[in-house]
C-alpha cells in the first residue's frame, strides 16, 4: 500500500495542477503509441503542466485467485511497492517520497491495475521505480505480513460495515458457484494461507506484455512515450499464462437475504442479471437507468423513495457489466421500520418502468443531462488516462470521445422502453438487507 507522498512541492499545489489541466472534451487528441517491442498505449499529450499521468491495466483479476486463496490478486496489489529491486520496503517508499512520485495498484474482479503520477524532471526515475515494482519486487516477509495484518484488520472493518456486508452477500447471491462470487480482498480463512510463493506466482503468470493496456496523459511526446514503453514494460513476459473464467448469467431466481445487525438503519440492495457493455442496445439501457435510477436528484427511484415519502436519503442504480456477466443494481437506506415500504416502492418503480417505459420529456431531459454533463469527465490528467485504458479493454476505440455523444443522441423512445420490457424483471429481483428490518423475512 503506498505511503508514498508528493515531496518537492506542496500537495495543495500538485492537486491544483492535476484539476486545472486544460482538457475538455473537444481538444482531446487520443494517439496510439507502439513501442518497437509492439508495447501499445494510448497518449493524450498536455504540455500545460509538468505532470504525467499513467494508468495500465492487465487483464484478469481476482476472479483467477487460485481456489482457496481468495484474496491473492488484492495482496498482490498492496504489496508490488513494499520493496523491488535491490531496495527495502523502506528504502523504496523513501525514494517515491523523494521523487515527488504517486504510485498505487488495485486488483478487481476481471483486471489488476496501477495508477503512476510523475513530475517530469522526474520521469525516467519514476519509469524506472514502476518498471522494478512490476518486474522485480520483493515481497520480503516482513512487508508481507504488516501487509497482512492490514488487510485482516480491513476484513475485520468490512465485517462490520453495513453496506460492505450488503454488496458482498449480493455477488455470493446472485453468483453462488462462480468466481464473481468470492471476495476480491480474500477471508478470514483465506488471507492467512496466502503464501509468498503465491504472490510471486501471481506475478510471473498474470503480468505479462499481451494482456496488457496503457492510458498515458500529460507532458511527453510520442517518441520518448515509445522509448519509456519498452524500458518499463519491455521486461514482462511477452505472454501471460492461459486462463479461463466461464461466462454466467447472474441468479434470477428472486431471493431475499437478511442480515441481521443491531443498527437503527436497514441498508438495502437489489439487483438482477443486466446488459454487456459491447450489446447493441446498451446505450437505450443506459439511459433507461438515468431515468430509473441512475440520475441523482432527477431519477424516479429518488423521486418516490425520498422526495415524496421521505423514506431514505438516496436510491438510486447503475449498471454493472462484467467481462463474463452482467448486473443492474440498486440500493438505498432506510429506518428499519420503513424497509418494507421502501423494498415495495422499488419493485413498483421496477415494474413501472418495464411495463411503461419512459415519455418523451423524460428521455429528452435524461440526453440533454448525460450529453452536457460528459465534458465533466475529463477535469484531470488520471481520469483521463483512467478512461484511455477502459476504451482499450472494452474495444471502443479511439475516436470514442468524440462519438459517444452522439451514441446518446441516437437512442429513440422505442428502444428505451423496448429494452426496459426485455430487462428489467422485478419478480428475479435479488434483495439483501442488513440491519433489523421489520416486516422483511428471508426466503
Amino acid at each position: 500500500m503506498s505511503r508514498a507522498r508528493l515531496a518537492g512541492m506542496s500537495a495543495a499545489v500538485f492537486v491544483a495542477l492535476i484539476l486545472t489541466t486544460p482538457l475538455a472534451r473537444a481538444a482531446v487528441k487520443v494517439q496510439e503509441v507502439v513501442s518497437a517491442k509492439g508495447i501499445t498505449a494510448w497518449l493524450v499529450e498536455d504540455h500545460t503542466n509538468p505532470i504525467i499521468s499513467v494508468n495500465f491495466t492487465f487483464r484478469g483479476g481476482s476472479a483467477l485467485d487460485p481456489d482457496g486463496k481468495d484474496g491473492v490478486a488484492n495482496l498482490v496489489s498492496a504489496t508490488l511497492d513494499e520493496g523491488a529491486g535491490d531496495m527495502d520496503s523502506e528504502t523504496f517508499q523513501r525514494r517515491l517520497e523523494d521523487l515527488s512520485v504517486s504510485l498505487s495498484f488495485s486488483a478487481r474482479l476481471d483486471t489488476f491495475s496501477g495508477r503512476m503520477r510523475t513530475l517530469t524532471r522526474n520521469r525516467d526515475d519514476a519509469f524506472g521505480l514502476l518498471k522494478l515494482a512490476i518486474t522485480r519486487p520483493r515481497f520480503d516477509p516482513e512487508a508481507v505480513e504488516r501487509i497482512r495484518s492490514q488487510v485482516l484488520a480491513g476484513l475485520r472493518r468490512a465485517s462490520e460495515n453495513p453496506r460492505r456486508l450488503a454488496n458482498r452477500a449480493m455477488f455470493q447471491t446472485m453468483f453462488p458457484d462462480h468466481p464473481y462470487g468470492r471476495h476480491t480482498d480474500g477471508t478470514f480463512e483465506t488471507v492467512p494461507v496466502i503464501k509468498i510463493a503465491d504472490l510471486k506466482a501471481f506475478v510471473a503468470r498474470r503480468l505479462a506484455r499481451d494482456n496488457l493496456v496503457v492510458g498515458v496523459v500529460g507532458d511527453i511526446t510520442v517518441a520518448e512515450l515509445k522509448t519509456l514503453l519498452d524500458t518499463t514494460f519491455g521486461e514482462l513476459p511477452a505472454t501471460a499464462e492461459p486462463w479461463e473464467v466461464p461466462d454466467v448469467t447472474a441468479a434470477a431466481t428472486g431471493k431475499q437475504v437478511v442480515i441481521e445487525k443491531p443498527i437503527p438503519q436497514s441498508v438495502i440492495r437489489f439487483g438482477h442479471g443486466g446488459i454487456k457493455r459491447e450489446d447493441p442496445d446498451f446505450y437505450a439501457a443506459y439511459v433507461m437507468n438515468y431515468v430509473l435510477g441512475g440520475g441523482g436528484f432527477e431519477s424516479r427511484l429518488y423521486e418516490e423513495v425520498r422526495e415524496k415519502r421521505g423514506l431514505a436519503y438516496s436510491a438510486f442504480s447503475y449498471l454493472s457489466p462484467l467481462d463474463h456477466s452482467a448486473l443492474i443494481i440498486g440500493g438505498a437506506g432506510t429506518a428499519n421500520a420503513q424497509a418494507s415500504q421502501t423494498i415495495d416502492i422499488v419493485r413498483a418503480e421496477w415494474k413501472r418502468m418495464a411495463e411503461q417505459g419512459l415519455s418523451e420529456l423524460e428521455l429528452k431531459d435524461a440526453k440533454t443531462y448525460l450529453t452536457g454533463s460528459y465534458a465533466l469527465r475529463f477535469g484531470s490528467s488520471p481520469r483521463i488516462a483512467a478512461m484511455l485504458t477502459g476504451l482499450q479493454l472494452e474495444n471502443l476505440g479511439r475516436d470514442y470521445f468524440d462519438i459517444r455523444n452522439s451514441l446518446i443522441e441516437k437512442v429513440s423512445l422505442d428502444d428505451v422502453n423496448r429494452v426496459a420490457k426485455s430487462l428489467l424483471r422485478p419478480e428475479n429481483l435479488t434483495l439483501v438487507v442488513v440491519g433489523q428490518p421489520e416486516n422483511v423475512s428471508a426466503n
